[in-house]
C-alpha cells in the first residue's frame, strides 16, 4: 500500500534553494530550464516540520550529525563528570560500537543519522558504568614510541575491524545499540546508508522528489546596497553593494510513502507509523525552505494538495509539464498548472486503468475547475488528511 502526494505550489520571488555559485538550483526538463528545489531541501524542510508538531516527540525523532561523540560526552559532564574523561569515554564507547571517530577530535568520519533515544539512553549507560568504563580508556604516553613499518591498506583494514570488534567485547554489558533506528519515525522514512556498515543501513519508506517548474523560467539578479547608519551626511553613497539571484516559479512536488516498508522499519509499532503517516503529510504541505527568506519572505503554502493510496507502482505526474504552461489573459500560472495537472491524470487513467488506485483525493485553495479530478475534492487540508489517515490500518495486518 503506497501513499503518494501531488503539489503545486507557486512562490514569490525568492532563492529558496541556491547552488555552489548562490544561484537558484535549476535543471532542463522537456527541453526547457526550469526552476529546481532538490529532493534533500525539501526533506530537510520536511524533517523540521517534525518538531514543531505535537504529532512526534523529541524522543522519536532520530539527528544527523558528526558531533555523537560531542553530544554524548556534554551530556557525561552535565551529570557532573570531568571534560576531559568524559570525551575519552565517549569516543572509546563510540568507536567500539561501530562509529569511526576522526583521530584527534571529536567527530565522526561521515553524517550519521542516529536515533535520540538511543543516544539518550547510551548517556544512562554510560553514567551507570562509569568506573569500568574509565578503567578501558588509555593512559596518556609519557614516552616517545618508535613507529612501526605501516602496513598495506588491506591488511590495515582489517586489523582496524579486528580491533574494534575487541574493544566491543570488553565494554560493560548493556551497551544500547546506537545503530539501532527502529524507534526514530523520520529515520524509518528516509532511511539511512552507511557504506562500510551496510547491515546497518535502513531502506527508505518514503522518496521525495526534485521539485520542477511547471514552466520556462528566467532567472534575475536584485541589486542592493547598504548603508553605513553612523556615516556622516556630508559623505554620500553606499557602503555595502551586491547581487543577489533569483526567480519567481510554480513548482510540481512529488512524493510517495510505503506503508508496509514504513511499519517494518518501526518494528510493527502501529500507533507510531500511524503518527508518522500523519505527520509525514503535513510536513509534505507546510515544508518550506529557508533559503534567502529573511530578505525575501517567500512563505506561499500549496495552491492543490492531491492525495492517491494504490497497490501499484508509484507515479511521478511531473510529465504534466513537458511542454511548459504558460499564462494567458484569462488564465495565470497557478490555474494553467492545475489544468494540465487534471489533464494528465485523467488520460493517465484512461491509458492505465484505476484498478491498482484504492482512493483519491484533492484539495485546491481557489475554486479552479477540475474535470478528471471534480469527484475527489475535498474541502480542506482537515478533510484531506483525515481522508488520508482513514485509509491507514488501525490493527496489524495478516
Amino acid at each position: 500500500m503506497i501513499l503518494e502526494l501531488h503539489l503545486l505550489q507557486n512562490f514569490a520571488p525568492s532563492n529558496l534553494n541556491r547552488d555552489d555559485t548562490g544561484s537558484p538550483k535549476e535543471c532542463e526538463f522537456g527541453g526547457y530550464r526550469r526552476a529546481r528545489i532538490s529532493s534533500q531541501c525539501l526533506k530537510r524542510a520536511i524533517r523540521r516540520t517534525f518538531k514543531e508538531t505535537a504529532l512526534l516527540k523529541p524522543e522519536e525523532l532520530g539527528v544527523r550529525t558528526k558531533r555523537a561523540v560531542t553530544d554524548v560526552a556534554d551530556a557525561f559532564e552535565k551529570n557532573g563528570k570531568p571534560k576531559a574523561e568524559s570525551v575519552s569515554v565517549a569516543t572509546l564507547a563510540l568507536t567500539a560500537l561501530g562509529l569511526k571517530v576522526k583521530p584527534g577530535e571529536p567527530l565522526t568520519e561521515y553524517l550519521v543519522f542516529l536515533s535520540r533515544a538511543q543516544l539518550d539512553r547510551f548517556v544512562t549507560w554510560g553514567l551507570n558504568n562509569w568506573e569500568a568504563l574509565i578503567k578501558l580508556v588509555p593512559l596518556p604516553q609519557t614516552t616517545p614510541v618508535v613507529p612501526a613499518p605501516a602496513p598495506d591498506k588491506g591488511k590495515q583494514a582489517k586489523a582496524a575491524k579486528k580491533e574494534a570488534k575487541q574493544k566491543a567485547l570488553i565494554l560493560p554489558p548493556g551497551a544500547p545499540d546506537l545503530l539501532d533506528g527502529h524507534h526514530a519515525a523520520d529515520l524509518a522514512l528516509f532511511g539511512r546508508m552507511i557504506a562500510d556498515l551496510s547491515d546497518r543501513s535502513i531502506d527508505t519508506a518514503a522518496q521525495v522528489g526534485q521539485a520542477i517548474s511547471t514552466h520556462r523560467v528566467d532567472f534575475e539578479f536584485d541589486y542592493y546596497t547598504a548603508i553605513d547608519d553612523l556615516k556622516p551626511h556630508d559623505k554620500p553613497g553606499a557602503d555595502m553593494i551586491g547581487t543577489v539571484e533569483f526567480n519567481s516559479a510554480c513548482y510540481y512536488r512529488y512524493a510517495n510513502l510505503s506503508w508496509p516498508i514504513l511499519l517494518d522499519n518501526l518494528d510493527d509499532d502501529l500507533d507510531l507509523a500511524r503518527r508518522a503517516v500523519e505527520a509525514f503529510v503535513r510536513g509534505c504541505i507546510s515544508a518550506m525552505p529557508t533559503g534567502k527568506q529573511n530578505s525575501m519572505a517567500a512563505h506561499n503554502p500549496p495552491s492543490l494538495v492531491m492525495a492517491v493510496w494504490s497497490n501499484g507502482q508509484p507515479v511521478n505526474l511531473a510529465n504534466a509539464f513537458v511542454k511548459p504552461v504558460r499564462p494567458t489573459s484569462d488564465t495565470d500560472l497557478i490555474a494553467a498548472s492545475v489544468e494540465a495537472l487534471d489533464r494528465y491524470w485523467g488520460s493517465y487513467l484512461d491509458m492505465y486503468g484505476k484498478n491498482s488506485i484504492t482512493d483519491v483525493a484533492v484539495v485546491t485553495l481557489e475554486p479552479y475547475t477540475l474535470k478528471q479530478l471534480e469527484k475527489a475534492k475535498v474541502g480542506s487540508i482537515p478533510d484531506l488528511v483525515d481522508r488520508i489517515m482513514a485509509r491507514v490500518p488501525l490493527e496489524p495486518q495478516s
